[in-house]
């Protein structure tokens, strides 16, 4: 359970941190917040959290447009029963199509855009109350690690290769490749 939750947040990063350098101006905004909430003299601290509204939407979104189980646990009625007005027989094997759900053009405007924003004007939770967005399941099996989960430049002439590599947790094809810079004013807080 452990190695699954680990597994699942370092791709979510993986594709945060890429989806974030492709689009500079979600980049800036988000550093602009950073620096406006933690400034260039302190590193992020968990009380930090509820006062960045845009990295938790860029988190959001990324979830949004990489669920880390594009598949959910198959289900099985215990009778036969309807829904959307398809009859499932008792003892069907049922996957919820996350992957498909999140990039539905019905529920989501542009559903293949990484947009942050579309996060900041409205209450979304990751409960499950609504089923257009399932990043940790829903109702009593959902997610475990959700506690965790909510906490957490290119190459020259590079662009990123968005391409998924399916299994029981999605990642990225190609790996993600970035040259760090320093951000903080001294260079002891990154020791």
């Amino acid at each position: 359970m452990v190695l699954a939750g680990t597994d699942t947040s370092s791709n979510t990063i993986e594709f945060a941190m890429a989806e974030v350098m492709n689009k500079p101006e979600v980049m800036q905004k988000a550093q602009q917040e950073l620096d406006a909430v933690v400034g260039k003299h302190n590193i992020v601290e968990e009380s930090h959290n509820h006062k960045l509204p845009y990295l938790q939407a860029v988190m959001k979104e990324t979830l949004r447009l990489h669920p880390v189980v594009p598949l959910l646990i198959p289900h099985s009625p215990t009778k036969t029963c309807t829904v959307g007005g398809y009859t499932i027989p008792k003892g069907s094997q049922v996957f919820v199509n996350v992957w498909a759900i999140h990039k539905d053009p019905c529920n989501w405007e542009n559903p293949l855009e990484f947009d942050p924003n579309r996060f900041l004007d409205s209450k979304w939770d990751y409960s499950g109350r609504d089923f257009t967005y399932l990043p940790f399941r829903s109702g009593k099996r959902i997610c475990i690690g959700i506690a965790m989960a909510e906490r957490m430049v290119l190459p020259q002439g590079e662009e990123q290769d968005f391409s998924e590599k399916f299994g029981l947790a999605l990642k990225k094809e190609v790996p993600l490749v970035a040259i760090p810079t320093p951000m903080l004013s001294d260079p002891a807080l990154y020791e």
